[in-house]
């Protein structure tokens, strides 16, 4: 099941995503999926629909979370991404946050920051967290999982390198652009068509693909990322981990478009802006 946060004026609402063809991930005018619409927020109530239903090409999608406390990165947890970053695979994951004013969702320009000369797109798979989960067991993060979404961890990598924590580099506003939905597994069986362990993740920009890997290729799964950052600090209702990004990073410029793909669950494009 596919949840997607939504705008057809000021209201935002959420709605489910219905009727979208096996190849089509990614939202366009063109799209002949719909929405039905629910009551409330799935991430505090069970999903019920209104009735109403959308049109999916006629509503503006938005990023399908905005956390109420924090988004955590992982980073090098992919081991040919450490060895083009210059280095081996940590011993333990890198962590580090971004915060809400950090998220913008598809269609949304990434503003380059005055302050650095080289940006870059990550592709990421997202995990939502629905409930608190604290010093929690693998099996236990697990069920904390809502739902999975797509990121782009946009990193400003000259500060990266020459700054002595990643805050800059990683927390600017618009540089963690997710959507364009969240993919909620309701049974083994609905999962069939997404596999959090083994899913492609890719990125382009201008339409070439610069990036592609699998999960399967991750150091740390995701029970594991989130098992671990539980004993960091507590995890919240509505919280993003994203859980880092394969080799082929490279820079992106004002006048791009560049578009972050999970298979299974979909694909969204922002456009590259300087101001």
């Amino acid at each position: 099941m596919k949840i997607a946060r939504f705008s057809t004026g000021d209201e935002l609402r959420y709605g489910i995503v219905d009727g979208l063809p096996a190849d089509e991930t990614t939202p366009s005018g063109e799209s002949t999926g719909r929405l039905l619409v629910l009551k409330g927020d799935p991430l505090y109530t069970v999903p019920e629909a209104t009735g109403e239903v959308l049109p999916l090409a006629e509503v503006r999608l938005v990023s399908p979370v905005i956390p109420r406390s924090k988004v955590v990165g992982i980073g090098k947890n992919y081991v040919a991404h450490a060895a083009e970053m210059g280095g081996e695979a940590p011993a333990e994951p890198v962590v580090f946050l971004k915060p809400n004013t950090a998220v913008i969702g598809p269609d949304a320009p990434i503003v380059l920051p005055a302050w650095s000369t080289e940006v870059h797109y990550e592709a990421e798979l997202a995990v939502v967290i629905k409930s608190v989960v604290k010093d929690a067991g693998p099996a236990d993060a697990a069920a904390a999982v809502l739902g999975y979404t797509v990121a782009n961890d946009v990193s400003a990598r000259d500060c990266q390198r020459d700054d002595e924590t990643w805050t800059r580099a990683k927390a600017f506003d618009t540089s963690c652009p997710l959507g364009p939905w969240i993919e909620v597994p309701e049974t083994a069986a609905a999962q069939a068509g997404f596999d959090p362990a083994d899913a492609v993740v890719r990125a382009r920009v201008d339409g070439r693909v610069v990036q592609e890997g699998r999960t399967a290729d991750m150091i740390r799964s995701v029970p594991e990322l989130i098992s671990y950052v539980s004993h960091v600090f507590t995890l919240l209702p509505g919280d993003v981990v994203l859980t880092g990004t394969p080799a082929g990073v490279g820079e992106i410029r004002a006048g791009q478009r560049v578009q972050v793909e999970v298979e299974g669950i979909g694909a969204f494009s922002n456009p590259v802006v300087r101001r």
